[in-house]
């Protein structure tokens, strides 16, 4: 299992790594970003995409 973060500082909800990593990130209903801290290492690739999509860097992954 893997973890992450999200600076919440740094978000501006835009949602990318919503379709990036759909398993991972979701919005809710008011347009903020929701994501499950920890998942399993066969999503890494989603992820990793969605960090790589983040218009503001605000996903890290914690080892």
């Amino acid at each position: 299992m893997a973890q992450i973060t999200v600076d919440r500082k740094l978000c501006d909800n835009h949602g990318q790594c919503a379709i990036a990593a759909p398993k991972v990130f979701s919005m809710n209903d008011e347009g903020v970003l929701e994501f499950e801290e920890i998942f399993d290492d066969s999503l890494l690739d989603e992820v990793e995409e969605a960090i790589d999509v983040c218009p503001v860097q605000a996903i890290f992954v914690k080892d």
